[in-house]
């Protein structure tokens, strides 16, 4: 089963599950997400969340974190069936920032709409549900992390008809920078607040997405693939 856990420091968020959960979410991240340049003007959100595809696809090869995880399977279970067996599963995870994470799970509402208009319309479609669990649990993991008020209008900012689409996508690593230069309390603090900037794209991202725009005219490079000084610590507290 699919889990999502805050880290010690509320740097991030820990992706758990066995390899069969992180394969499904991986393989429903790369149906709904689309081929590279599908979908015109989310190529940028597209590559975000496929930098966490990356983190989950190599924590199922255990490149990672490797936990053992109770299954259930009980001694009085084991003597009435009559075997013996391992009462611990193996669970592989991977950390992400907490920014990158709801930006992703913002994102993919944009890329869900698209995929059900030109891929598939079937209500029976496997891959919609995996995704649908994976945006729940995100905000879950977040609920438990920020006051009450503060989460109801946070899943306001998140049902409003907001769109990615030609998304400034270095405002994620603006703040996924300063989230990581933040101390615990800090991020505690902050946390509802990133949330809300990356939900409802308020003037600070507006103005932020203007200074990207100025500097992607001279060359008429898309929006995504303009650079910007973002250096990320090789290290840091999770």
């Amino acid at each position: 089963m699919l889990t999502m856990k805050s880290t010690p420091n509320h740097t991030g968020v820990k992706i758990s599950g066995d390899y069969f959960d992180l394969d499904e979410l991986n393989q429903a991240f790369y149906k709904v997400i689309g081929k590279e340049d599908q979908y015109h003007g989310y190529e940028g959100s597209r590559r975000r969340i496929l930098g966490i595809s990356y983190e989950i696809r190599h924590a199922a090869q255990g490149d990672r974190n490797v936990d053992f995880v109770f299954n259930g399977l009980h001694e009085h279970t084991m003597k009435q069936h009559g075997f013996i067996a391992p009462d611990k599963n193996i669970y592989f995870s991977a950390e992400i920032l907490w920014p990158e994470l709801i930006y992703a799970a913002i994102a993919l509402k944009d890329f869900v709409s698209l995929y059900q208009k030109r891929v598939s319309q079937s209500i029976w479609d496997v891959h919609l549900p995996v995704i649908y669990r994976f945006q729940s649990l995100v905000l879950d993991c977040l609920q438990g992390h920020v006051p009450d008020e503060e989460y109801e209008s946070i899943l306001k900012g998140f049902n409003q008809p907001v769109t990615v689409d030609d998304y400034a996508i270095q405002y994620v690593d603006l703040m996924n920078l300063k989230y990581i230069g933040m101390t615990k309390e800090q991020r505690e603090k902050s946390l509802s607040t990133i949330a809300m900037k990356l939900a409802v794209q308020d003037n600070d991202y507006q103005a932020f997405r203007k200074q990207v725009l100025s500097a992607a005219t001279p060359g008429k490079k898309q929006i995504h693939e303009i650079e910007v000084s973002a250096k990320y610590p090789e290290d840091f507290e999770w």
